[in-house]
């Protein structure tokens, strides 16, 4: 057999009148000619082509495959590179050899078919052509998340998945029966990373997270994937700014690679484009407060979270993602500190993404009052006692530090512009669905 090609690589001029092998999967196919011509799309992780099987170009053998072949048969195909402006990329394989690897069966991917029977068959869907962009925009977008920190000198930091402790409430603890205790499945690598950093510096890990948080919303999963970072001597106006250095990173490298894939999704990139190229501002929870008073006319007691009703409306006046700091104290984990400044509130903040996307990210300075965290412990129901090796950080040289995470799935479906963060990860884990 022939040295084989991907397909992306005979879209040029280079290739024309060139002889290929391709291999992969029949993405759609049609007789033609009376029956004497097959028109068959072929797809590999590359793209696909169309493939056009001439009775009069191969042997019999070649031809019986092609026209009995149903899609999703997996095939090996031989041919010359023409140009076809009809064709999808502009070029076309006239083949000389058809090899059927797996005729498989009816496939059961059609039009027309519910949200929830796609999800049944996952498995199958995840080969359209709408998930494999979206899982492609999301390896590069991970992938940028580690350039970004291995070029500002970041370890990379493996956290342990079973925890003994809840970091954020324990309302939203996964259980796990483990050797005959009970332990938890993480909710963040946080309350590990803080006791890296002490070593490390400036850590960062990518790694899945899980919260039993009892949400059918578009925007939450039960098992997601969190690109956390933590760094020794950095407080909150430090690690805002690395965060918004992120994230612009992010959707610069996305779309230096993934602009036709983006506007296949129905992406409108020009807004992606504008939204990273002006500074994202900084306010405060109180200044959040103030713009949907006055130019929404939403009343909110001082102290209630926002939601997500509240936070669209408040993305309404800003195009790009925004940074919203201290958040009311009584409302926040037990390790965000309180700010000196203005001890009702904590330095912490989040990031909220435009077009009614949300928050993508969350983080604050982390407190260092060993007393001020007991009594916040105690207060959301938990034991001390339980944070014993937690609280000894701040017993041995203890120093100013901060962190945050970005939700993955969040970012994939803000960068990509999905009704719903089912669609930005492979198999999505809900409150309803943990099949396939």
């Amino acid at each position: 057999m022939s040295s084989i090609s991907k397909i992306s690589e005979t879209f040029s001029p280079e290739m024309e009148g060139k002889s290929v092998t391709l291999r992969g999967w029949l993405y759609r196919t049609r007789t033609g000619g009376g029956g004497k011509m097959v028109f068959a799309v072929l797809r590999d992780s590359s793209g696909i082509i169309q493939a056009t099987v001439k009775k009069e170009n191969v042997d019999d053998k070649s031809f019986k495959n092609a026209s009995e072949a149903y899609v999703e048969s997996s095939v090996i195909l031989s041919g010359t590179v023409k140009k076809d402006e009809r064709a999808p990329g502009g070029y076309e394989i006239q083949v000389s050899s058809f090899e059927t690897v797996c005729r498989g069966e009816p496939f059961p991917v059609a039009k027309d078919l519910s949200d929830e029977f796609l999800l049944d068959i996952r498995h199958l869907w995840i080969r359209s052509q709408k998930v494999t962009r979206i899982l492609k925009i999301r390896s590069t977008m991970v992938q940028a998340i580690h350039e970004f920190f291995q070029k500002r000198s970041y370890y990379l930091f493996d956290p342990p998945i079973i925890s003994p402790n809840a970091c954020e409430g324990k309302m939203t603890l996964f259980e796990v029966n483990y050797f005959g205790e009970k332990k938890y499945l993480t909710q963040s690598w946080q309350l590990y990373a803080e006791a890296a950093i002490f070593s490390l510096e400036k850590i960062y890990d990518v790694s899945p997270t899980f919260r039993a948080e009892k949400s059918r919303t578009a925007r939450h999963l039960a098992e997601f994937w969190m690109a956390e970072m933590e760094a020794a001597w950095m407080e909150l106006d430090e690690v805002t700014e690395v965060a918004k250095d992120e994230v612009k990173f992010i959707v610069e490298k996305v779309l230096e690679k993934h602009e036709e894939d983006l506007k296949f999704l129905g992406r409108d990139v020009d807004k992606l484009k504008k939204a990273v190229a002006k500074p994202f501002p900084t306010i405060t929870y109180t200044e959040a407060l103030k713009i949907l008073k006055e130019k929404e006319g939403v009343e909110m007691q001082w102290g209630e979270d926002l939601r997500t009703l509240e936070e669209e409306k408040l993305m309404k006046h800003f195009d790009t993602p925004i940074v919203v700091t201290n958040y009311p104290v009584e409302i926040m984990s037990f390790y965000k500190p309180r700010d000196p400044k203005d001890p009702k509130t904590a330095l912490c903040f989040d990031m909220l993404a435009p077009e009614g996307f949300g928050e993508i990210v969350g983080g604050s300075q982390r407190s260092t009052d060993m007393k001020d965290i007991i009594e916040r412990i105690e207060k959301e129901g938990g034991k001390p006692e339980d944070y014993k090796w937690y609280l000894e950080l701040r017993k041995y040289g203890s120093v100013p530090h901060s962190g945050y995470g970005v939700g993955v799935e969040r970012m994939v479906r803000w960068i990509c512009g999905l009704d719903d963060i089912k669609d930005s990860i492979a198999f999505p884990r809900t409150l309803t669905r943990c099949y396939p």
